[in-house]
């Protein structure tokens, strides 16, 4: 059952999470870390994990760690299951902190699922991961940046898997929980949904799939009834565009590339991944671990310095604020 939770002090830290320690995860907080002068607005910034990790990365701040009780190896590009017990101490703990009302919000970077699981990991992502901390019922993924904003309803499911995990409930519930983070954390007074089809041309009337008629189009109604500014099913083709775009405030859709392919590739650097639905605020880059180039130099901070930034204003933000689009 979700435990509520405390509300945090207006200048309470935003936490960020070491991730995989063989991934760009710690190199790019210590570096949004410095780019952002450890803090964002009146928010001091904390890493939580293993102190060397962080140290290997360049951050010689002791004070700015919250220090894990497991330890880690940074061996860059070279993922070591042993690291596990550390990397998911480190989330455990920044729920906890954010819960209590310690901190304000929660930044996490980006893990490898395949390794966690030596460490006891049963879960399929960070999201299902929190949302089975924090008690919740439905955690929502909601991809965001400055062109778009996106939501996969189903999240890591097999393309295979998705026709048979939607329903009319789950649509109607994950719409509500958007809608209302539309207007709470992003000042939306009257925020606009555009649902997706799952099939072809959203179907074409039966023709293409049957999901449309006997899933979707029921939650469309069901929605609008109650007063949501909601349409659809539409072809997923034609909703990314800018003209489309212009239409809605966010877009739910059906699977997890449905709606993620539009955003990398509008944003790819700037996109933020916000969990919604939890008791907690939660973001994080909208990218992995990118092995190929840990260690190098080359990862860039930019999805991360977004996701703090928006951590800090969706903090910020408690109640809804003046409508905007």
């Amino acid at each position: 059952m979700s435990k509520p939770a405390r509300r945090a002090a207006a200048d309470a830290p935003i936490l960020v999470t070491m991730g995989e320690p063989a991934g760009i995860g710690p190199e790019i907080a210590v570096a949004a870390f410095k780019s952002l002068g450890g803090k964002v607005d009146r928010h001091p910034l904390r890493l939580i994990g293993d102190a060397s990790v962080f140290a290997s990365c360049g951050l010689a701040d002791q004070q700015a760690i919250v220090a894990t009780k497991a330890h880690a190896v940074r061996s860059a590009a070279k993922p070591l299951a042993g690291n596990s017990a550390a990397v998911i101490e480190a989330i455990d703990t920044a729920v906890a902190l954010v819960q209590s009302g310690e901190a304000a919000a929660l930044v996490t970077a980006p893990i490898n699922k395949a390794v966690l699981v030596h460490g006891g990991f049963a879960h399929p992502g960070h999201t299902e991961y929190l949302q089975a901390l924090t008690g919740v019922p439905r955690a929502v993924m909601l991809l965001a940046s400055d062109q778009l904003r996106v939501a996969p309803l189903t999240i890591h499911t097999s393309l295979a898997s998705v026709p048979s995990a939607l329903t009319t409930e789950a649509i109607v519930e994950t719409a509500e929980i958007i809608l209302a983070a539309l207007t709470r954390y992003f000042a939306i007074a009257a925020p606009r949904l555009a649902v997706s089809g799952l099939n072809p041309h959203a179907g074409e009337d039966g023709v293409l799939g049957g999901e449309e008629r006997a899933i979707i189009a029921p939650a469309v109604a069901l929605l609008t009834s109650r007063g949501h500014a909601v349409r659809g099913p539409l072809p997923a083709d034609t909703l990314f565009h800018a003209e489309a775009r212009a239409s809605y405030d966010a877009a739910l859709c059906m699977f997890h590339d449905q709606a993620l392919i539009p955003i990398k590739t509008l944003s790819f650097w700037e996109a933020v991944n916000v969990t919604l639905g939890l008791p907690i605020i939660r973001t994080s880059p909208d990218h992995g671990t990118a092995f190929d180039i840990a260690g190098t130099g080359k990862a860039d901070a930019r999805s991360m310095i977004a996701a703090i930034r928006m951590a800090a204003q969706m903090a910020d933000a408690g109640q809804p604020q003046t409508a905007k689009r």
